[in-house]
């Protein structure tokens, strides 16, 4: 089994560091293909660099060379989600719907904590458009910026820590690491608050896999029936069109 794990941003080094979380999260055998677009922004933080990631993640998908079974998408937010399953056939997995789907199975209600106040508006949107805001009690702001986020663990673990009480205390019984980079923090969260924290790359690639198990492949009808193949003028990659062997997977 192949994963194609892509991290919505440019960043070179939270693509290493997904991709180290992603493996440890696979089962034996599952081989993980960590990339990221070759253009976009360095940090998707708010609308308006999730629409341009959202471009530049798609656009990867659309000229990629590598062969998979699934695709992870490893960005906190709607970052080209939906486009990504009218393109592919494989499964499509976000790690936002995919923390917060499996939040549902260990509690009654969750709660996330994400990066800077910007991200919060965009995490709710996301949550909402794949009907889990419901169960969701609140979406809080560490105020770290992801790039910053690594600086300084434990800075950035106390103040994650602090968010999650906060939830807590507003009835939250699990929570959600509203950030990929944040991955590999779901245990040091758990030990210090005594609630499950759900990764949401990790889960993604359980579900990933699982999907790939049941041999399920995503809907080529209603919203999702393939693009058509069309001119992109002054597209930054160049690519006339979405490549049709992409669009069939």
């Amino acid at each position: 089994m192949r994963v194609l794990v892509v991290n919505c941003n440019t960043s070179t080094a939270m693509t290493e560091g997904i991709a180290a979380v992603a493996s440890a999260a696979a089962r034996p055998g599952t081989v993980i293909l960590a990339v990221q677009p070759s253009w976009g922004v360095e940090s998707a933080e708010g609308y308006y660099d999730s629409f341009i990631s959202a471009a530049a993640v798609l656009d990867l998908l659309s000229t990629t060379t590598e062969e998979f079974d699934a695709v992870v998408m490893a960005g906190f937010g709607e970052h080209g989600r939906e486009g990504a399953r009218q393109l592919l056939r494989v499964p499509v997995v976000d790690i936002t719907e995919a923390a917060a789907q499996l939040a549902c199975l260990l509690g009654s209600d969750y709660g996330v904590v994400t990066t800077v106040p910007q991200a919060v508006a965009p995490v709710r949107d996301s949550l909402r458009a794949a009907g889990l805001l419901q169960r969701c009690v609140g979406v809080r702001a560490c105020d770290i910026g992801v790039l910053a986020l690594d600086a300084d663990v434990e800075r950035t673990a106390d103040a994650l820590a602090a968010e999650g009480r906060r939830l807590l205390e507003a009835g939250a019984d699990v929570l959600v690491l509203g950030c990929a980079g944040m991955a590999g923090l779901d245990a040091r969260l758990e030990a210090a608050l005594g609630v499950p924290v759900v990764d949401g790359v990790a889960a993604a690639v359980a579900l990933a896999e699982a999907l790939v198990g049941l041999g399920k492949n995503t809907t080529a009808a209603g919203p999702y029936t393939p693009p058509a193949v069309k001119s992109r003028p002054r597209w930054p990659v160049g690519s006339p069109a979405v490549p049709p062997a992409v669009a069939a997977r």
